[in-house]
């Protein structure tokens, strides 16, 4: 979705906000009767935990290449924001197993891409400083991804009138809108430490191509473990065009749509989602409005 409203604030001063959720009385399917619906978003909290936490190893490391006052605020209020972003997902992922839904081995298997496959390395010089480049232009990319699901559940009308959990909205949205207010943060980080249109095009290959995999891998798993489907069901492409069709869900046409953008060269995440919208939201999401008083 994209907006172009003059009226969009330029830019707003990043803040992490200290949220608490209570998942006490979170149901297994917290979309009801929507197995499939609620493990495609589930899928989320498997792998934001891991890697946000990488996110943020990376922006620390990348700190003394800011040479933009603005910029570097900027970034530092990212890395806080993303922090808290992976705890709260935690706290989720803590509830699953201690109520029968076993997720640990498929966050071992993250664990490792992001602190072995996408770890430091044991390089110096210019080999190191290019490794970190090349990370922070794959962070650029999931940050674009990021910034389009999160526009998505700020819109979606629909998990309301599917009764979805309120706690749950919550979280998605608070997070949501965070994503969309911070949402050319990398990108401008990326643009200033190197700017390759090459780096940055292939970066968003790469993610695509992983993401895509881990999302399908991670929701047959999630369907595998759900304590109530006891394996009896399995997901299916038709699953995820329905949930598409009924809005719980983003649509492969929305997501398609989404990525392109990213490969044109005057691209710029501003271009695209609602600060205004997401500013709207955490001035009534119940868990940022307890944070702050």
């Amino acid at each position: 979705m994209s907006h172009t409203d003059p009226g969009e604030p330029d830019r707003v001063a990043l803040q992490a906000r200290d949220v608490a959720f209570d998942w006490s009385t979170l149901p297994v399917h917290w979309i009801p009767g929507e197995p499939f619906a609620t493990h495609v978003i589930n899928f989320l909290h498997l792998v934001l935990p891991e890697g946000e936490r990488w996110f943020v190893h990376v922006f620390k490391q990348a700190l003394p290449m800011v040479a933009d006052d603005r910029l570097l605020e900027d970034v530092r209020g990212f890395i806080g924001q993303e922090a808290v972003h992976a705890e709260s997902h935690q706290g989720v992922l803590d509830h699953f197993d201690a109520h029968g839904m076993d997720t640990r081995p498929y966050v071992e298997q993250v664990r490792w891409m992001f602190r072995t496959v996408l770890g430091d390395r044991a390089h110096g010089g210019r080999r190191a400083e290019n490794w970190l480049v090349q990370r922070l232009a794959m962070i650029a990319a999931i940050e674009h991804v990021t910034a389009f699901l999160g526009q998505w559940v700020l819109d979606a009308r629909e998990l309301d009138a599917a009764g979805a959990d309120p706690t749950m909205l919550d979280l998605l949205r608070w997070h949501g809108a965070e994503e969309v207010e911070h949402r050319s943060v990398a990108f401008d980080l990326y643009m200033h430490v190197d700017g390759s249109y090459l780096r940055r095009s292939l970066a968003m290959v790469v993610a695509v191509a992983v993401l895509a995999v881990l999302w399908v891998r991670g929701v047959r798993y999630l369907m595998a473990v759900d304590p109530v489907l006891r394996g009896r069901r399995r997901p299916r492409w038709r699953d995820l065009l329905r949930s598409g069709r009924l809005g719980l869900t983003p649509s492969l046409g929305q997501v398609l749509r989404a990525v392109p953008s990213y490969f044109r060269r005057d691209h710029h995440p501003s271009q695209h989602g609602s600060t205004s919208q997401a500013i709207a939201y955490l001035a009534k999401s119940p868990a940022a409005q307890a944070a702050e008083h």
